[in-house]
């Protein structure tokens, strides 16, 4: 599914200096690129010593959102292939078709107020209090307008037992009303060491809680109960932290920031049209089995993208929104990012391209078969979805949300007329819509880009090339390891070789042909040490 505007981390929420001359170190992504086209008018700059200080934020907020969460996706993605064993593509099908619902409710629940509470930092405390009531109250109603649809819903996609699914998943809603406006309250206070540790703790209960019910046999009841487990601790643990009170909602005075929300909710409410249409109709035009086929190759297409972005994305919008006022060092930290997430997402996303037959046979079982050629396309337009969420959010920042929110709303239009042709050539055809959608929606945020922040296409490709010709490296091996393997030695030897060989292809090519951009990140990591 695609990233359309991950506008604000859009995980769910969801960010400069001048640059002072750089010390003579080698060639370091520290340093401001150059820029093909000048910014007409230049933001004021920031202190170095804030600049150490956001380098700082961003390095310690990566680390600890990195360290803690991949432990717990760790546990996560071994839950999520447990799961998928012990379950039918028929209960992968009933809860896709709630989500794709629930998705919907997600983003309207929220109504963008986080980040409205990110991006605007003259908020008063009392503005914060009203929007925190609003926040609770949109819970509410998102959760009793969920109960009041759930009987059309399972009318319309001709199965019964999804009223219940999506009554019990939409009390998410009513809970995590209360975690909204605190949350983002952290965020803007660069509280990554606690958010990493709690979010982590959440991921690890669900996946626990999910994978004991499956034993149990509830099937896709323990995908429903265990992650309402996880929203409820999560909720508990977030307004702990950072208690808020309530105040009685003003329109009046709040209304800067129900303006900005509106962009937002609009962007979103196009992304989820887009990022869901094809579930709309996979399950309306094809079927439960094939939706549920279908969702598990967009699932495991999506990890890199999902779990490597969604932890930069969680600190790089409020680090983003602390340098709005500085071209230079938003552009800086916009490439920064940039290239780190496309060395760790395309290693992952090709790779999984290249040995999709293998994964799909030894990890997740012959069941899953027809899910081997959606999931190769997918996993190859992942690389693509990795890298792009940053985009949108820099923009945001610098006053783009309107520009994107229109290209949300044109993509919104286009691809459910685009799927329901797709559909025409089964699931493999919702895959390839993808091909054609996906870069007819960001090309013109890249025109943005260029125009507002002064990156180029040169400028944006350099970032990109040491994943790039690592990712070659990668794949010749791979095909080389193919063609010269006995066909007769088990698939899971083979798997296994294939990775292992690919993976060293790739962590050499970076070392040998680029270990300058890599001893610049490193130099990142250490500079606010120092």
């Amino acid at each position: 599914m695609l990233v359309i505007p991950s506008v604000l981390g859009m995980a769910g929420e969801t960010q400069s200096p001048t640059m002072e001359q750089p010390r003579p170190t080698p060639r370091t992504l520290a340093k401001e690129p150059a820029v093909e086209q000048a910014s007409p008018s230049p933001a004021p700059a920031t202190p170095a010593t804030a600049r150490h200080s956001l380098d700082r934020s961003l390095v310690r907020g990566i680390a600890w959102t990195g360290a803690i969460k991949w432990l717990s996706q760790l546990l996560s993605w071994v839950s999520t292939i447990v799961v998928v064993r012990l379950l039918l593509p028929a209960d992968y099908g009933i809860i896709g078709m709630a989500t794709t619902y629930l998705s919907l409710v997600a983003l309207i629940n929220e109504l963008g107020l986080g980040a409205a509470i990110i991006t605007q930092r003259d908020l008063s405390d009392d503005q914060i209090r009203q929007i925190n009531s609003v926040c609770v109250l949109l819970g509410l109603t998102g959760f009793l307008v969920s109960a009041a649809v759930a009987i059309p819903l399972s009318v319309f996609f001709r199965t019964p037992e999804l009223h219940g699914v999506i009554t019990v998943m939409s009390l998410a809603y009513l809970i995590s009303g209360f975690q909204t406006a605190p949350a983002a309250l952290l965020q803007r206070e660069l509280r990554f060491k606690f958010l990493a540790m709690t979010e982590g703790l959440q991921s690890i209960l669900q996946a626990v809680a999910t994978v004991i019910l499956a034993l149990r046999g509830w099937g896709y009841w323990s995908i429903v109960l265990g992650g309402l487990m996880g929203t409820a601790f999560l909720t508990i643990a977030v307004a702990s932290e950072r208690g808020l009170w309530f105040a009685i909602p003003r329109l009046r005075s709040i209304s800067r920031a129900l303006t900005f929300s509106w962009q937002i909710l609009v962007t979103r409410m196009s992304w989820w049209v887009s990022v869901r249409a094809d579930y709309l109709v996979a399950g309306r035009m094809l079927g439960q089995s094939a939706l549920g086929i279908y969702s598990v190759a967009s699932t495991m297409a999506l990890l890199p993208a999902e779990k490597i972005t969604g932890l930069v994305s969680r600190v790089s919008f409020p680090l983003f929104s602390a340098v709005q006022h500085d071209q230079p060092g938003l552009r800086r930290y916009l490439l920064v990012l940039t290239e780190g997430l496309a060395l760790a997402a395309f290693a992952l996303a090709f790779g999984l391209a290249l040995v999709t037959d293998e994964f799909v046979f030894v990890v997740l079982g012959a069941k899953w078969a027809d899910a081997i050629l959606p999931l190769r396309i997918l996993a190859i337009l992942t690389s693509l979805r990795a890298i792009y969420p940053v985009v949108p959010q820099a923009l945001t920042v610098t006053g783009g949300a309107r520009f994107i929110m229109w290209v949300g709303v044109a993509t919104a239009v286009v691809a459910p007329v685009a799927f329901y042709f797709g559909s025409w050539w089964g699931i493999t055809g919702m895959a390839v819509t993808w091909c054609v959608l996906q870069p007819s929606n960001v090309v013109p945020v890249y025109w943005l880009l260029k125009k507002r922040l002064g990156v180029g296409l040169g400028q944006y490709l350099k970032s990109l090339s040491p994943a790039l010709t690592a990712s070659l490296a990668m794949a010749l091996m791979v095909w080389l390891l193919k063609a010269v393997l006995p066909a007769a030695w088990p698939m899971r030897d083979r798997f296994v070789i294939e990775v292992f060989g690919g993976g060293s292809a790739y962590a050499l090519v970076v070392l040998a042909m680029h270990r300058d951009r890599l001893r610049a990140l490193i130099e990142l990591v250490r500079s606010p040490r120092a």
